[in-house]
């Protein structure tokens, strides 16, 4: 099942990701293109509180126009470990940093156009530690019992893709 590449040209390069198209040849020998986006790997933490307690963001999602309730997350930098992103991402974004992480498993977002990956974490014994955040982005913190979240998950409130599998993955890692 394994396609060859014949060619890659990237058409976009931005300071997010980048579009690359390949030319493949088919297993059979045909041939066809590929659009593939090009993004860094990325984190995405699940902050519980002692009591049971997530703390998501509410932030403005342009592709989506709307306002959408996630899981803390970022981009990792260069030379930066996915445990290393969660505490820089969880300080920027919620004003904590874990005393535990435990990484609950990595999902490919869209694998029919993006190579992202992304590691999804447990993030616990939460401290109160501050790093600025990132210059364009405007987070609304928003505390609430984990199985509110599931809740919202379920009712279809919660629509990001990895805020969703996260919720769901440290809910059921609780019943276990």
């Amino acid at each position: 099942m394994r396609e060859e590449t014949l060619s890659s040209e990237r058409p976009f390069e931005g300071k997010l990701l980048t579009v690359r198209v390949d030319r493949v040849r088919l297993p059979d020998g045909r041939e066809a293109t590929r659009e593939i986006v090009e993004h860094a790997p990325a984190i995405a933490a699940v902050p519980l509180l002692p009591d049971g307690r997530v703390i998501l963001v509410r932030q403005w999602r342009q592709p989506a126009r709307q306002v959408l309730l996630e899981l803390p997350a970022g981009v990792m930098d260069p030379g930066e470990t996915p445990e290393e992103t969660v505490r820089r991402e969880l300080a920027e974004e919620i004003g904590y940093s874990p005393g535990r992480v435990e990484k609950l498993f990595s999902v490919y977002l869209a694998p029919g156009y993006s190579e992202e990956i992304l590691h999804i974490f447990l993030a616990e014994d939460l401290v109160p530690e501050r790093l600025p955040a990132d210059e364009d982005e405007n987070l609304e913190p928003v505390v609430m019992p984990l199985a509110e979240a599931v809740e919202l998950c379920r009712q279809g409130e919660i629509l990001d893709a990895k805020s969703v599998a996260g919720l769901l993955g440290a809910a059921q890692r609780g019943q276990q």
